[in-house]
C-alpha cells in the first residue's frame, strides 16, 4: 500500500515538473508569431508586429477617334498598379510606420519623368492617446476623399478628372489626427499637415511650405469597417450613414504645376485649394460628390523661348452614386468635370465625363473584376460629332491580400 502511494505521489511530482518546464518555455519562447488575415503578420509579443500587404491591378482598356468614330485609337494593356506595403509597430505600439512602393510604369512616374520613384509612402507615428496621434514622413495629404481613398477601394478603374487636375497628393513633412467621439455618437476629425508642397520624393528648392487643414463630421457615427474610406456600400450599411468635410490647403512658392503633382513650373507660385466633400450611404445604396476649387495668382509661366507652363484654376466636380445588387455585384454612375478659370480659358478646355461601371467583388475590394464604359466631351459640347469627344472602355482585375 505504502508503495502504491509513493507511485502515485511520484507521478503527481513529474507532471508538475513537466508542467513548470513548459511554462517556463512558453515564458521564453522568442519565436515570431505569423498570423495570415488582413494580410500577412509577423510579431513577437508588444514589441515587434510587421503586416505584408501586396496588390496589382492588370487592366485592358481602349478610347475611340471621336464620339461618333469608334475606330480605336489606342489600347491600354498593362500592369496599371503593382504595390508592396509594410506597416506595424517596433518596440512599443505606439510608435507605428508605414511603407510603401510602388513597381509598375506609371506608379514609377516613368510616364512623365525619366527618373524612376518606387517611393510612395513613409511615415512614422506616434500615438499619442486613443484621439491623438501625429506623423513624420511623407504620405498622402488630407485633401480630397476620393485621392486619399486606396486605389484599392475605388469602384471605377481611374479616379476621376477633377481629382486628377485639382487633388492634393502625397508630400513631406509633419502630420496631426484629432478625433472626438460625442454622447449622441457623432464624430468630428480634425486632420493637419505643414509639409514641403513639392510632392513624393522632393528636392530642397525654396523656403516656401504648403499647409492643410481638414475637418470631417459624422453626424450619424461611424460607418462599417471604415466604409467612409471605401467607394461602394459593401457593408449594406443598416442605417443610414453620413460623413460631410472640408479641405483648405495653401501652397507658398509651388514649383509644380499641380502643387504636389505635374511638370516644372518656369517661375513659383503661390496656389490654394478649397475641397468640399461628403458621402452617404445605405442598405446597399451609396452617394458622394467633391468640389474641389484651386486659384493662384498669375497661374501663367513662361520661359526665355516662349514655352508655357501653368496652374490649372477652375473648379471641378464629381459625383457617383452606386447600388449593391447582391452581395458580390454592384452598379455605379460617375459624372465628373473641370472648368477652367477665365484666366486660362484660352489655353485650358472644359472637359466633362460620365462613366458607367460594373464591379464583381471576389472578396471586397481585395480581390475584383471592374468594367466602365464612359464617354468625354469638351467644353460642355456633349454632342458625338463634336471634335475632341470620345468613347473609353476598361477592363480590370484587382489581386491582393
Amino acid at each position: 500500500m505504502i508503495y502504491r502511494w509513493i507511485s502515485v505521489l511520484s507521478v503527481c511530482f513529474l507532471i508538475l515538473g513537466s508542467l513548470q518546464v513548459v511554462a517556463q518555455s512558453v515564458e521564453s519562447d522568442e519565436r515570431a508569431l505569423l498570423d495570415v488575415n488582413d494580410g500577412i503578420s509577423f510579431s513577437k509579443d508588444s514589441l515587434f508586429l510587421m503586416n505584408l500587404r501586396f496588390r496589382m491591378q492588370n487592366r485592358a482598356g481602349f478610347n475611340t477617334l471621336g464620339g461618333d468614330n469608334f475606330e480605336v485609337n489606342d489600347f491600354e494593356m498593362r500592369v496599371r498598379r503593382l504595390r508592396l506595403r509594410l506597416d506595424g509597430y517596433v518596440l512599443n505600439p505606439r510608435f507605428q510606420y508605414y511603407i510603401q512602393l510602388a513597381f509598375s510604369r506609371a506608379d514609377l512616374d516613368l510616364e512623365s519623368a525619366f527618373i524612376a520613384q518606387p517611393l510612395r509612402d513613409a511615415i512614422l507615428y506616434y500615438v499619442v492617446n486613443e484621439k491623438f496621434y501625429i506623423g513624420f514622413g511623407q504620405s498622402k495629404l488630407p485633401g480630397n476623399r476620393q485621392r486619399v481613398i486606396s486605389s484599392g477601394n475605388l469602384q471605377f478603374a481611374d479616379r476621376s478628372i477633377a481629382n486628377g487636375i485639382f487633388t492634393l497628393d502625397r508630400d513631406f513633412g509633419f502630420f496631426g489626427y484629432y478625433t472626438e467621439t460625442f454622447r449622441n455618437q457623432s464624430i468630428l476629425q480634425l486632420k493637419t499637415a505643414i509639409t514641403s508642397g513639392d510632392g513624393r520624393n522632393a528636392v530642397a528648392v525654396n523656403n516656401g511650405l504648403a499647409y492643410t487643414g481638414r475637418i470631417e463630421y459624422l453626424p450619424l457615427g461611424s460607418f462599417t469597417n471604415k466604409g467612409d474610406y471605401s467607394e461602394g456600400d459593401l457593408e449594406f450599411e443598416p442605417k443610414p450613414k453620413l460623413s460631410l468635410a472640408m479641405t483648405y490647403s495653401m501652397n507658398q512658392k509651388a514649383v509644380r504645376t499641380g502643387g504636389q503633382l505635374g511638370p516644372q513650373l518656369f517661375e513659383e507660385r503661390d496656389m490654394n485649394t478649397l475641397i468640399i466633400d461628403g458621402v452617404y450611404k445605405h442598405l446597399g445604396w451609396a452617394l458622394s460628390g467633391e468640389y474641389l476649387k484651386r486659384t493662384a495668382v498669375n497661374p501663367v509661366t513662361e520661359n526665355e523661348s516662349g514655352e508655357i507652363r501653368y496652374i490649372v484654376v477652375g473648379d471641378g466636380v464629381n459625383l457617383q452614386i452606386s447600388k449593391m445588387l447582391s452581395r458580390k455585384s454592384e452598379m455605379a454612375l460617375r459624372y465628373s468635370n473641370v472648368i477652367p478659370a477665365e484666366s486660362i480659358q484660352a489655353i485650358q478646355e472644359r472637359i466633362d465625363t460620365a462613366l458607367l461601371g460594373y464591379s464583381y467583388y471576389v472578396n471586397g475590394h481585395r480581390i475584383k473584376i471592374q468594367a466602365n464604359i464612359g464617354y468625354k466631351w469638351l467644353e460642355g459640347l456633349s454632342k458625338f460629332q463634336n471634335t475632341g469627344n470620345s468613347w473609353t472602355g476598361m477592363f480590370q482585375v484587382e489581386f491582393g491580400i
